[in-house]
């Protein structure tokens, strides 16, 4: 098989990350919905968000040592058929433990995808290119807020909340399986490989505090993720009906700013983007969350969140990508993956223990706002030190030669 060119490489990774994205972001939107339906508080979404990022840890965790073993279209192929039929059982839940039971099997399959996709990136990419090159393929989530979530909320509206589950398991099926049918197989980071230790990699100050990054990251975020839908119907009185236009709009903005955000961190490094995106993000969540004024605009807010949010992903993720060696990506990655998760796991869970429910509005968000907030401002400083040892490791490498 000829190898395809770097851009069309970068969109069959793209293409499948699309539908691992789509399968994790449709079901928070619809979590009033289906709450409603299987008769599931809203203030325990956050344990249904929850349940696929724990499972997508615990999946990351198995995989470190062993994704570096197989041919990266392989393992990907592997992982993406598990997320679909997963996703299928999904529609098929009667209550909320077969619900928590199919995104727990979502999770375990969709973490080692998201880790081979951007091992795969790595790969490919040399180091000057490769923060434009995640921001296109982690532009799978703007693409999915802006056609997959709509269509999943007006298939909901339309054919009930089990509709959305079926088609995404039907879309990634043909998606993903006819963009893995045209990549060709990706062994290169075997001839480097030995056998792969446990996990020494972890051993290293500048891998834990790249893992520290991910880690503040993603438990912030997903404090507030998976209510989002919840607050803005129960406590901002904002309609359902309109509810795909938020993701479409906001996906559409988010789409151009985390190419625009890949190409600043390749010119003036992932700490400075870092630290302007976490200004906006706590000052979104102070105003959109928090303390909400009389006419608050969602759209706004809903969008500041949107790119605040991924801007702080693509900086870290840029940076990320520099602290393994090729031959000990996939175990990085995934090892990065397992730590996203489970913070992204323990922010959701945290946030069922903080919010409650009375007289049809969601409380306690101004509480869970202080902690995301505090935990938001860390990403800038450890962005900083990140890159303070990378410096330090080019120059103990050109010193040595």
């Amino acid at each position: 098989m000829r190898a395809p060119s770097e851009r069309t490489l970068l969109f069959l990774v793209g293409a499948v990350q699309f539908v691992n994205v789509l399968d994790f972001m449709m079901v928070m939107p619809l979590g009033p919905d289906f709450a409603a339906a299987l008769g599931i508080a809203t203030s325990r979404l956050g344990l249904v968000g929850g349940a696929y990022t724990f499972a997508a840890a615990v999946a990351g965790i198995a995989g470190a040592g062993l994704l570096d073993r197989f041919d990266r279209r392989t393992a990907l192929g592997t992982a993406m058929l598990g997320l679909v039929v997963a996703t299928f059982t999904g529609g098929l839940a009667t209550g909320f433990g077969s619900m928590l039971a199919a995104r727990l099997l979502a999770g375990f399959f969709g973490g080692p995808a998201t880790s081979i996709a951007l091992s795969i990136v790595a790969d490919q990419v040399p180091p000057e290119r490769r923060g434009k090159a995640l921001g296109s393929v982690m532009s799978a989530f703007s693409v999915a807020s802006v056609l997959g979530v709509p269509a999943g909320l007006e298939l909901a509206r339309i054919g009930g909340w089990r509709l959305p589950f079926f088609a995404v398991a039907g879309l990634g099926l043909a998606l993903a399986g006819s963009s893995l049918a045209l990549m060709p197989p990706m062994r290169g980071h075997l001839e480097h490989a030995g056998a792969p230790a446990p996990l020494p990699i972890l051993r290293r100050p500048l891998v834990l505090l790249s893992l520290s990054g991910s880690a503040t990251a993603f438990m912030a975020s997903f404090a507030i993720i998976p209510n989002i839908a919840a607050h803005l119907q129960l406590n901002l009185g904002y309609p359902r009906a309109r509810l795909g236009l938020l993701y479409m709009v906001g996906g559409a903005v988010t789409f151009g700013t985390m190419r625009l955000a890949g190409r600043l961190v390749d010119r003036t490094g992932a700490p400075r983007v870092a630290a302007g995106a976490t200004a906006l993000l706590v000052s979104v969540l102070a105003i959109g969350f928090a303390f909400p004024p009389a006419g608050l605009p969602i759209l706004p807010v809903f969008v500041g969140f949107m790119v605040a949010n991924s801007t702080r992903n693509v900086s870290m993720s840029t940076l990320s990508t520099q602290v393994p060696e090729a031959a000990e990506r996939g175990r990085f990655m995934s090892a990065q993956s397992a730590v996203q998760h489970l913070a992204a796991a323990a922010g959701a869970a945290l946030s069922s223990r903080i919010l409650w429910e009375s007289d049809g509005r969601l409380l306690g968000m101004n509480r869970l706002v202080a902690f995301s907030a505090t935990l938001s401002l860390a990403l800038p400083f450890i962005a900083a030190g990140v890159a303070s040892g990378l410096r330090r490791r080019r120059g103990t490498e050109i010193h040595t030669t």
